[in-house]
């Protein structure tokens, strides 16, 4: 990538000698792929493989913009201006983290404080740096005045599994609703048994947030019974946490019971599909058949492929599985999706392949 051009200047960055296009090309790339890998990792259920495939092309691109050093900031910063994204803010604080470079992190922080996703870019870039490369900003943000920097301080915390000890207690009564609610995530996640009072407490927090992950903490440290109440209102609310929530359910509670309360979800249209996708959490391959028959109603073809693929994870070796092809799925779903079909399982396809387990 270095060779004999000249390059933009970045302010105060020793003279290196740079193919622009490359370096251009290499932060496009990068941001592009951490972006895709995000939104990859939000799908049902996640395809680990992809994913992986996905990481080592993004981090080949960041190997790029590390060769290149303080030199590719123009085009960072270019990045940015022309697409303030998850992606680009991604890259904007991976690079200014790489660099310890306070003023550019300075920025960061403050593009991910206008954002409206919650700096998902920003935290993304502090998971994808090694914890030992980012504790100096966390030891800083998670006890400061600034709200904005302990929800980032503490959401480090989170993607890399720390514990910040006594300090978790204080977070999870923290006045910021935002760092509250991350906090009780990092509590379960962590399994601190000494503090399942406050995630009691938690419960009757005014906060949704706060209530859910307080919930789904006290089903990691085994008192499900406490927090199912809460996690059956997060499942059937349809909102983000709602697959989350639904999980936490399977796990909270006896086999007999949740079946039961899937059985009475399946009656009403509103949340048939929601009692198809919990039955692949079920962990019960014998259900395949009854997920087969599940996959010829266009309305639950969805969450029937994605019940599919996570108890049978294999399947995603075959391609013929799945289609979007209106003449393959059959004139309902073609009727049902104004023939514009998501990735869906094509119910005799998989019944012929489910011959030769």
């Amino acid at each position: 990538m270095l060779a004999a051009q000249g390059k933009p200047k970045a302010e105060g960055a020793p003279e290196r000698r740079i193919v622009r296009d490359i370096v251009r090309q290499h932060a496009e790339q990068a941001a592009f792929f951490w972006a895709q890998r995000d939104t990859l990792m939000e799908s049902d259920p996640p395809d680990v493989d992809v994913v992986a495939g996905v990481d080592r092309r993004l981090e080949a691109n960041l190997d790029g913009l590390r060769i290149a050093g303080p030199s590719a900031w123009p085009y960072i910063v270019r990045a940015y201006e022309d697409f303030p994204e998850k992606g680009e803010l991604f890259l904007y604080g991976w690079m200014g983290i790489e660099q310890t470079d306070g003023r550019r992190v300075a920025e960061a922080v403050e593009f991910g404080r206008q954002g409206s996703d919650d700096a998902r870019g920003l935290i993304g870039a502090l998971a994808w740096h090694e914890p030992t490369t980012i504790a100096p900003l966390v030891r800083d943000w998670i006890g400061a005045p600034d709200a904005f920097k302990r929800f980032l301080g503490v959401s480090a915390c989170l993607g890399h599994n720390v514990d910040p000890r006594q300090m978790l207690v204080r977070l999870v009564r923290d006045p910021d609703a935002r760092v509250r609610a991350t906090s009780l995530h990092l509590a379960g996640k962590l399994k601190r048994a000494d503090l399942v009072e406050e995630l009691r407490a938690a419960l009757n927090n005014a906060d949704e947030k706060s209530r859910f992950w307080a919930a789904w903490a006290l089903t990691e440290l085994g008192s499900g019974d406490l927090a199912s109440p809460e996690l059956r209102k997060v499942a059937v609310s349809g909102g983000p946490d709602a697959m989350m929530a639904l999980r936490a359910v399977v796990k909270a509670e006896p086999d007999k019971d949740v079946r039961g309360w899937m059985g009475g979800l399946l009656k009403t249209p509103e949340t048939a599909p929601l009692a198809v996708r919990g039955a692949g959490m079920l962990g019960d391959r014998t259900l395949l058949h009854w997920l087969i028959h599940q996959m010829r109603t266009p309305a639950l073809a969805v969450p029937a492929g994605a019940a599919f693929l996570e108890l049978f994870p294999e399947a995603r070796l075959e391609d013929s599985l799945f289609s979007v092809e209106p003449e393959v799925l059959g004139d309902a779903f073609a009727t049902y999706f104004e023939d514009n079909p998501p990735y869906l399982p094509v119910a005799d396809r998989v019944k012929d392949w489910a011959k030769g387990l």
